[in-house]
């Protein structure tokens, strides 16, 4: 069997990635937008892209879908595939929307299966999952992507979407270096019920992508880490 994942990409959630929702503060994310959207083209080339992300319910989006950024202030339309048919729905789940706008934007060729992980999912659960997403990716001969969409701790500034905890800085700090390590197993060893009380949602995305490496990767670069809104903001790519 050929190994076709040709890598991992982690990008952050926030709706701020795209500039329209931003007015005059858009060039406050303006390293954080160029950083993903680098990362992204790494996997242009592929034909498919696995999307991972976490949401408050389980649901899978396929490339057929688009998306508007409407709910979020402005009708800026995300594409899950050149396929894509119909009315922009602009009740998407976000990590959907954000893989369609970082799709549009640096590779309309792509082919976007979006899976959505309930926050709250059991560890187990997770890596299950990502050790069946990796089977599916390594099968055949078709060059494929897996992009990962999932914040850090969003308590770890009094401004911070879930105030201030003191206890999300810690955590955060074994977040960043495990994915500056390559370290799966110390994503895996995230404890769900902590990760929840510092509104670490991105969690259970992480543990996915632990799941579908296992062993550690060949390569890691990190393009962006950092903290902006007092939430914890990664980019970067994993090789197989």
């Amino acid at each position: 069997m050929a190994r076709v994942l040709i890598a991992a990409v982690f990008v952050p959630s926030p709706p701020l990635l795209v500039p329209e929702l931003n007015g005059l503060a858009a060039d406050e994310t303006d390293e954080l937008r160029a950083a993903a959207l680098t990362a992204v083209s790494e996997i242009a080339d592929c034909a498919d892209w696995t999307v991972v992300g976490t949401g408050p319910a389980p649901a899978r989006v396929t490339p057929t879908a688009s998306g508007s950024f409407r709910g979020y202030g402005a009708d800026v339309r995300a594409e899950l595939g050149p396929e894509a048919t119909g009315d922009a729905d602009p009740g998407l789940p976000l990590p959907a929307l954000i893989a369609g706008w970082l799709r549009d934007r640096v590779a309309p060729a792509v082919r976007a299966d979006v899976h959505v992980v309930p926050a709250d999912a059991a560890r187990d659960e997770c890596t299950a999952l990502g050790r069946r997403l990796r089977a599916g990716l390594d099968e055949g001969e078709t060059p494929r992507g897996l992009l990962v969409i999932a914040d850090g701790a969003a308590t770890l500034t009094a401004k911070a979407p879930g105030a201030f905890d003191a206890r999300a800085e810690a955590v955060e700090t074994d977040l960043t270096a495990a994915l500056a390590a390559g370290d799966p197993p110390a994503l895996t060893s995230l404890d769900p019920d902590h990760c929840a009380e510092i509104v670490l949602d991105g969690r259970a995305a992480w543990q996915v992508l632990a799941g579908a490496f296992g062993a550690a990767p060949s390569a890691v670069k990190i393009a962006y880490s950092g903290a902006p809104y007092g939430v914890g903001y990664h980019v970067g790519t994993w090789r197989p």
